[in-house]
């Protein structure tokens, strides 16, 4: 079903900071009666993720547990210690969270995010049992070779301070290219996909079919019936914050 891999399409949702607690609960209520009907969830076709802020995670996991699994938008690189204000790897475990997003276009340019700080947050995830979700994307649009590589020297990047143990871990590449962040719509079609596609093969070679690489940019309804078995599913933003394009995106799973 997903270039050779029998696991579900991946549909991962970051709420970002848009929603206040109670918009959140209120649309996680939404997806969770969702998915506990739409065949594309209960069939094992798709898998949700939900990533909300820090303070409305554990009210979400309560809301969707059985139906999506839980993330966070971020973490700490430290599992513990006197950092004010932070959030542990080892904490999101704890209550339940299952994956974390790590090194989003949004934290580089705003928060001054470095390689470093990726590789970091990265080992951090994978060393407390949490999937990263783990975001590369080209700064400037170019040729789909050349974003090919640029987005496969920071994955190999962002996996270096992982110690082998926690290699064996579940990764997931989200591409991002910077350029379509926020846009009126996707990257084209066939950039997409040939830029997964390269990922999927670079992924996949080192670590097994227990990784995906998904699309964000910008994705919404539509998007993942023209990329086809091109990804592994598709991380959504701001066109999920209504739950009647979520179902849209688990019909096109159904189709596919």
């Amino acid at each position: 079903m997903t270039g050779g891999s029998d696991r579900p399409r991946l549909v991962a949702v970051s709420l970002k900071m848009y929603f206040s607690h109670a918009r959140t609960l209120e649309w996680s209520r939404r997806v969770a009666e969702l998915g506990a009907r739409h065949p594309a969830v209960t069939g094992g076709r798709a898998e949700l993720l939900v990533l909300p802020t820090f303070p409305s995670i554990p009210a979400t996991l309560e809301i969707v547990r059985g139906v999506a699994g839980v993330g966070a938008q971020d973490l700490s690189e430290h599992d513990s210690g006197a950092f004010t204000g932070e959030v542990s790897g080892a904490e999101l475990a704890e209550i339940g969270a299952v994956a974390a997003e790590v090194g989003h276009a949004e934290r580089r340019t705003l928060f001054g995010e470095t390689d470093a700080v990726v590789r970091a947050k990265t080992a951090a995830a994978l060393r407390n049992g949490l999937t990263p979700v783990l975001c590369v994307g080209e700064r400037l649009r170019g040729e789909p070779s050349a974003a090919a590589e640029d987005c496969i020297r920071q994955l190999d990047d962002a996996l270096q301070e992982a110690d082998e143990q926690a290699l064996t871990g579940r990764v997931v590449v989200a591409y991002e290219p910077y350029w379509a962040i926020g846009a009126a719509s996707a990257a084209p079609t066939e950039h997409i996909r040939s830029v997964c596609g390269a990922l999927r093969d670079h992924v996949r070679g080192g670590r097994g079919a227990a990784s995906q690489v998904i699309y964000g940019g910008s994705a919404g309804p539509g998007l993942l019936g023209r990329l086809g078995d091109s990804v592994d599913g598709l991380f959504l933003g701001r066109f999920a914050h209504d739950p009647a394009a979520v179902e849209s995106v688990l019909d096109e799973v159904l189709a596919l």
